[in-house]
């Protein structure tokens, strides 16, 4: 009966008055059976400690395994542009001066954070790190977001006017372009990139990701960075295209010094470990409720 009562009050989030009701007894017994059942161990009621925005980047670095971190307060509406402060501070510590390289890749937590500002950082060198889509949508437009970084930060920007997905034989033809060439050389020299990380396609419809067939048919994948993608332990999930992508491969994502994944929303959470696991990322900038929910599932 202890545990009967116990289900219906704290998992079921029946009254005292209508426990009393569906079984036949006062409610005065049902409060003396739910407070014997605390006291014998049947319920055991925990109050969490508030975690501080530097505890968790703390315990991130730690259980996660990553280089740095960077939370802040989650914002109300969860704005994605209160994540611009925390990847700032990640810039600032990475020690980048003029010549460093820092890659930009895309997505609407990309955009958000370009858009809010990035630290000064005179001199440095930004490149996409990933060719061009013929999409529309503001999150895609990699180039722009190169811009107005280098803008922000008084850096120089250097385009690449080459889509990410040509044919194996206009890939071959683009890459001997001068400019293009350029530009995808400064890719061995990422010294920090920033990049989303990509939901499953079965919490993203296509028309939000842009992924072909293929990509699609990546039934397990966990999530992606720069379409590159993993499960949720952080293997690689190869598909057609993957070869033919005009974009910084896996090794010089992983030889970069600093390469921050942007995420927040309990949405991510599995997305933001798999990236982690697959070495991706070495860094994150997050909100406090996703970098608990984070700690709670690693």
């Amino acid at each position: 009966m202890l545990h009967t009562v116990a289900k219906l009050h704290y998992e079921a989030e029946l009254s005292q008055v209508e426990i009393a009701k569906r079984m036949g007894l006062s409610a005065a017994t049902i409060s003396r059976l739910l407070q014997r059942a605390r006291t014998e161990g049947i319920v055991r009621i925990e109050v969490r400690d508030l975690a501080t925005p530097g505890d968790l980047v703390r315990d991130l670095k730690e259980r996660l395994t990553l280089k740095a971190a960077a939370v802040v307060e989650t914002p109300s509406g969860g704005r994605l542009d209160a994540l611009s402060a925390p990847v700032g501070d990640l810039l600032r510590q990475a020690g980048l001066r003029p010549g460093s390289v820092l890659a930009i890749g895309w997505g609407r937590a990309v955009r958000a954070v370009v858009e809010a500002g990035l630290p000064g950082l005179p001199g440095t060198l930004v490149v996409p790190a990933t060719g061009g889509m013929q999409q529309h949508a503001p999150h895609f437009q990699v180039n722009e977001f190169v811009r107005m970084a280098a803008e922000g930060m008084g850096g120089l920007p250097h385009f690449i006017h080459a889509p990410y997905l040509p044919s194996a034989a206009a890939r071959e033809a683009l890459l001997e372009d001068p400019t293009i060439a350029a530009s995808v050389a400064l890719w061995d020299r990422v010294e920090a990139a920033v990049v989303g990380i990509g939901l499953p396609h079965a919490e993203n419809a296509p028309s939000a990701s842009a992924a072909t067939p293929d990509e699609q048919a990546l039934a397990d994948a966990a999530g992606d960075v720069i379409r590159h993608y993993f499960d949720a332990a952080g293997r690689p999930k190869a598909w057609e295209g993957e070869r033919r992508m005009i974009a910084m491969s896996t090794d010089q994502l992983r030889r970069a010094p600093l390469v921050i994944g942007v995420a927040m929303g309990a949405a991510k959470v599995g997305a933001i470990l798999g990236a982690v696991r697959s070495g991706l990322v070495s860094a994150l900038a997050t909100d406090t409720q996703t970098a608990e929910a984070l700690l709670d599932a690693a």
